[in-house]
């Protein structure tokens, strides 16, 4: 039988509202587990994600499952807060960090991506692994203004190349005479 504690903890309260704090500042979570990596490799990750203004934070499962249902995330969220588990916080590009996550993956096999909230959407590992995979979102705008840019510089080069057949004609014809 379980027992109910009659007045609410503050300590634990406290701790639950320091992660929501943590977590609202973004919408975009990579879940890992990060039992087998040693203090160095931990320092290591932190370094290379801080590059990208992303927290690498170990939390306590209870609480951050609490912290996610008080910030109305999906349920599946649950299902990743099993074991040992560390969040990347990804306030911006959530593509970069899976992909510095699982290339550091490469380096210490220890380390498991266990999923990702990305907005609204919840990604299992596989998921996340291919969401890396894809572009980023600054690669893919300047894919779009390259894209955008082509007819105007194919224009350009068109009405640039009449005066200078006109000029190259001129010679030849000089040259002739």
């Amino acid at each position: 039988m379980a027992i109910v504690a009659n007045k609410i903890q503050e300590n634990k309260t406290k701790a639950i509202q320091e992660i929501k704090d943590s977590l609202s500042a973004s919408k975009d979570f990579i879940f890992t587990d990060y039992r087998g990596l040693t203090v160095e490799q931990i320092t290591n990750l932190r370094k290379q994600l801080r590059t990208k203004d992303v927290h690498y934070k170990v939390v306590k499962n209870n609480f951050a499952r609490i912290a996610f249902q008080q910030l109305s995330a999906p349920a599946q969220v649950a299902e990743y807060l099993i074991g040992p588990t560390a969040v990347a916080i990804a306030p911006r590009d959530s593509n970069e960090v899976a992909k510095i996550l699982l290339g550091f993956v490469q380096e210490a096999p220890t380390l498991k991506v266990k999923g990702a909230l990305i907005g609204d959407a919840v990604y299992n590992a596989q998921q996340t692994a291919a969401f890396s995979r894809l572009p980023g979102k600054l690669e893919l705008v300047s894919m779009l203004l390259s894209v955008l840019n082509g007819p105007a510089r194919n224009l350009v080069g068109a009405l640039n190349d009449i005066p200078a057949r006109l000029v190259r004609t001129i010679k030849a014809v000089g040259e002739q005479k």
